[in-house]
């Protein structure tokens, strides 16, 4: 980890954390259970990565073809425009971050670059308009309840419905002629089904909130395994919507679980569930859960491998934007189970947080960066070992998340 914790963290957790693993293993008690006597101060990581962020704003103003996505190879900032998928995550992080301070420069800067995405909400070229709209102009309503943000979102909600198909009962992701599909469903897209939900919400008429709920029966429907791992891929006949294929596109294998996408799934039911209160959805996000949380291959630190089913196990690379996702869905989902389940899944997610906090972390002056070791693409070596905008977006949400269920217990 040469060259890394550019981001400053407490000096002995580290250490502290190793003794509690060794006493765990000498001692025969569960490494969970002595892993949550060691938690992260969420107010300090957050200031600390509050400060990262807001000190590099200046040099780096908005730009429509330069919203930060990943590094170039050569440390710099990989820049995307307005209508690549990532878009929407950075000015999602700036929000959350003015949440949180309550800085005035980076309300100002949240503005600024969410307004490159005007056009984003105007037309649904695929599935991911949830993840540019939602996360931008979503919280930026949620935030300032400026009416501009609700009627971006509505706008965009409107967009995603042309791409229902009700004999298929889902919302099609992508465009089928560059994968070899007809009608392409995965996983990812029960992450988009927030805008739906957010647009009903907002003052949008139930049809967004219906089509949400009927694509999340028909993925539970068609995408799970008996062992509660997902496909990443399904092919529908648009005509009948019978299922043609079941792939993958990221993942190891068709029958293998790729990591982000069994992370999606547990965040997309957990809020399907908050915004439905159908036990149904409840019911399985938890399997999900109990896939992910005892698989045999999840690392003792909770970061995934970038695949559950991946070659090479142990030598292959973890996926810390799976981790940071799941651990936000973890902490949400807490909220809606036993006690018993509840403390399982936030000492899960503990974990999972602090390994990413303190080893997980993006190279030094690598703004506006926190997390390193994502895994994007592996099959096309695309964005592996690297830091990815998205990562930070649920890690920052998980913090957050983790904050405000401390600030309940006190």
């Amino acid at each position: 980890m040469a060259g890394y914790c550019r981001i400053p963290v407490k000096s002995g957790t580290r250490a502290a954390t190793f003794l509690f693993v060794l006493a765990g293993i000498l001692w025969g008690a569960p490494i969970q259970a002595q892993m949550n006597e060691s938690s992260l101060d969420t107010d300090d990581v957050l200031d600390a990565i509050t400060a990262h962020v807001r000190d590099g704003l200046q040099e780096y103003p908005p730009d429509p073809s330069r919203i930060p996505r990943t590094l170039e190879p050569d440390g710099s900032v990989k820049g995307v425009p307005p209508r690549d998928w990532t878009s929407g995550f950075f000015p999602g992080i700036l929000w959350q971050l003015q949440a949180v301070s309550g800085d005035t420069s980076l309300r100002h800067a949240a503005e600024s670059w969410t307004n490159l995405l005007d056009e984003e909400s105007r037309v649904a070229r695929d599935h991911d308009i949830g993840f540019r709209i939602y996360c931008s102009y979503g919280l930026g309503w949620e935030l300032t309840r400026d009416t501009t943000y609700r009627e971006a979102v509505l706008r965009a909600a409107e967009a995603l419905t042309h791409r229902f198909n009700p004999i298929v009962g889902a919302i099609k992701s992508w465009e089928g002629d560059w994968g070899g599909w007809e009608y392409p469903v995965i996983i990812d897209n029960m992450m988009n089904l927030e805008l739906l939900f957010a647009a009903t919400r907002f003052g949008g008429d139930s049809t967004f909130s219906q089509i949400a709920v009927q694509h999340a029966e028909t993925t539970m429907r068609d995408h799970f395994r008996d062992d509660g791992s997902s496909y990443h891929v399904i092919d529908y006949d648009p005509a009948t919507g019978m299922v043609k294929q079941r792939q993958t596109h990221q993942g190891a294998a068709d029958e293998s679980a790729w990591a982000r996408g069994q992370s999606w799934g547990l965040y997309g039911f957990t809020m399907t569930y908050r915004e439905t209160q159908d036990p149904k959805f409840l019911d399985r996000a938890r399997r999900i859960a109990d896939f992910v949380l005892n698989h045999h291959d999840l690392p003792n630190d909770g970061v995934p491998y970038w695949d559950y089913d991946a070659p090479g196990i142990p030598e292959t690379n973890r996926d810390a934007s799976a981790a940071a996702i799941m651990a936000s869905a973890l902490y949400e989902l807490q909220e809606f189970v036993p006690e018993s389940a509840a403390n399982r899944y936030i000492d899960a997610a503990d974990r999972m947080i602090e390994s990413l906090w303190h080893d997980y972390p993006a190279p030094d002056g690598a703004w506006p960066f926190v997390l390193g070791e994502s895994v994007g693409n592996m099959n096309v070596v695309s964005e592996v070992g690297v830091p990815i905008i998205y990562a930070d977006y649920y890690f920052i949400e998980a913090l957050r998340r983790r904050r405000a269920l401390s600030s309940r217990a006190e």
